[in-house]
């Protein structure tokens, strides 16, 4: 059932990788055509590109993160700050992406229609409740990590010893 898990974890992976790979590259061809078009300005196509790049960082993000948590590592045993560590860089990697998006729609909305310029201004909003939360999430789970680290490298120990038990025991 593992290496079934492992299979499906990698398959999605992979089209998420190829998806995010295909945004890139609808994103350039259609701002190539949009600069050709004279009713398109060659800023707007740039900032349909960054939205489009944009999204795709961040989908790549979230293959590589099934990758190496689920697929490279697999059902191997992970520390809570192995854990926190991960689950970090990950949102980072979001956060920073709807920053970045939040920032192309405020320029593109404010182009457009500066009354709508509510929409983007609550990504922003958003985002920076995602900041917080992860601040928040770093806040508790490494006060929890001082609490139970000892326990954790005295389970790692343990387990170590049996692993060097084993082969001994077969001879």
């Amino acid at each position: 059932m593992t290496y079934l898990t492992r299979l499906v974890f990698g398959a999605a992976s992979l089209v998420l990788l190829l998806a995010a790979a295909a945004l890139v590259g609808f994103g350039v061809k259609d701002a190539l055509q949009g600069i050709g078009r004279p009713d398109h300005s060659g800023a707007d196509a740039v900032l349909d590109v960054l939205g489009y790049v944009i999204v795709a960082i961040a989908v790549f993000d979230v293959a590589k993160y099934i990758f190496e948590d689920e697929v490279r590592r697999g059902s191997e045993r992970r520390s809570a700050s192995e854990a926190r560590r991960s689950l970090t860089k990950f949102l980072s990697t979001i956060v920073i992406a709807l920053f970045l998006e939040a920032l192309v729609v405020v320029f593109k909305t404010a182009r457009e229609d500066v009354a709508l310029l509510v929409y983007p201004t609550a990504l922003l909003i958003a985002a920076v409740l995602v900041l917080v939360g992860l601040g928040a999430f770093q806040r508790f789970s490494a006060s929890v990590e001082e609490k139970v680290g000892d326990d954790d490298e005295a389970e790692e120990r343990k387990d170590a010893v049996k692993r060097r038990a084993r082969p001994a025991a077969k001879s």
